[in-house]
């Protein structure tokens, strides 16, 4: 705030005072017409400078009475800046973006410091991320039908991502162990940078916790079924052990046919009308559907019979059994239709057992296959590859037989070029 230069008028107008009055006053007038053309950038510069140069009137609140009263800092760009004392005791000024240092200035000029701030690169790229994390960013979720989706602004969730990765585990059988692999927690930090990485035995507890969700939405939905269809089915696995699945048939309030597993057990043998019979009356209790089971379907095995035959005594005593129970053991007819082609197989039984046998000779060695497609693609025979049966299938033993009517030619050559196939084949033949 400048003084009015009458206020020191004493003497006659050619006084030297008053001459360096006018000179002040013609400046100041001088400025007032420049105000409007002055950009906004030189008068924060002007007003820095000015304020820089002001006294702090209340002082310090760390300052005593008898000490010199700091001057108060007013420019914004101090807010970007800290002023630090060397080892040899010279002020300098350090920027908190660069960490470069510069000299203060004595008078408390900020110019030099303005063009810096403006220019400095590190600081466009801090405020550059922090306006990136303050924007807020849009998902898009898929709606009921295709082609339609809705937008929603985005919000890490990580329990929701917790309970997709168990989802994911149990789905494709991953093991517990992917989720600590290096590269998918780069994969997924790519995909969001507020990506925590989960444990194996977080997931593990994750697939569980799953596993009670689905289990509880499935018993709810039980409970408004008022027949239960029941499918049974054993079989072993490559390590030898035997299970038994339990799939449960039924239509719901909507009338849509409903099948869901509800025990996938191990069954040790001997495989005892006992052991068969607790297990399914356990996992009828376990789903509470031990009142609504109307019929089972199962295979022809003899033990299967004699399972089928005490759950009947047992539910007939209970007043549970369906129509007089006259449904409730229901033979598969998939398993008897296989039971009938493979009797009628058995009179080509020595054919088969070569073609099968002749098939598994080549797909054990890489030489015999290339040997073997070279021959198949001179006589320009389609692409297809040979086909090994399953012995409990009769489909599949089917199949086996087509493509191997289609690759006849190709054997027979296999035969001339390869003694050692020729030999094999004798072999199996005598």
């Amino acid at each position: 705030m400048y003084s009015s230069p009458f206020n020191s008028f004493q003497g006659s107008s050619s006084s030297p005072v008053m001459e360096q009055n006018n000179e002040e006053v013609e400046q100041l007038n001088y400025n007032e017409k420049r105000a409007d053309e002055i950009s906004e950038e030189e008068i924060e510069m002007i007003e820095g400078e000015s304020n820089e140069g002001e006294q702090q009137v209340d002082g310090d609140e760390g300052a005593g009475p008898f000490e010199k009263k700091q001057r108060k800092k007013k420019s914004s760009i101090w807010d970007e800046m800290t002023t630090v004392v060397l080892d040899n005791g010279t002020i300098k000024v350090k920027y908190n973006h660069c960490k470069e240092l510069f000299a203060k200035s004595a008078t408390g000029a900020t110019s030099q410091h303005k063009r810096h701030l403006n220019s400095c690169l590190q600081r466009k790229m801090d405020i550059g991320e922090q306006s990136k994390q303050k924007q807020q960013v849009l998902s898009f979720t898929e709606g009921p039908s295709d082609g339609i989706t809705s937008i929603t602004n985005f919000s890490y969730d990580h329990a929701k991502v917790r309970e997709l990765a168990s989802r994911m585990i149990l789905a494709h059988e991953y093991p517990f162990s992917m989720m600590e692999h290096v590269v998918f927690n780069k994969f997924m930090k790519a995909v969001s940078p507020f990506y925590k990485k989960i444990n194996r035995q977080t997931v593990k507890e994750d697939c569980i916790s799953t596993y009670t969700i689905e289990k509880r939405k499935l018993k709810s939905l039980l409970k408004g079924a008022s027949r239960i269809s029941i499918t049974i089915d054993l079989w072993k696995s490559g390590q030898k052990i035997q299970y038994m699945v339990v799939t449960g048939h039924f239509i719901d309030s909507d009338w849509v046919l409903q099948k869901h597993v509800l025990n996938f057990c191990n069954v040790p043998p001997p495989h005892t009308r006992v052991i068969i019979a607790d297990a399914l009356s356990k996992c009828f209790i376990d789903w509470e559907i031990e009142n609504k089971v109307s019929s089972i379907t199962v295979d022809n095995a003899s033990y299967n019979n004699v399972c089928i035959r005490r759950l009947r005594k047992d539910f007939s005593l209970k007043k549970r059994l369906s129509i007089g129970g006259k449904i409730f053991h229901v033979r598969c007819c998939a398993h008897i239709l296989n039971l009938l082609v493979q009797d009628g197989l058995g009179q080509l039984g020595g054919v088969i057992d070569v073609v099968r046998e002749g098939i598994k000779y080549l797909n054990n060695s890489e030489s015999r296959l290339l040997e073997f497609a070279k021959i198949k693609k001179k006589l320009q025979l389609p692409s297809r590859k040979l086909i090994l049966d399953c012995p409990t299938r009769w489909n599949s033993t089917y199949l086996m037989l087509v493509s191997s009517l289609e690759f006849k030619d190709v054997f027979q050559d296999m035969q001339t070029l390869t003694p050692d196939f020729t030999m094999f084949l004798l072999i199996l033949s005598g």
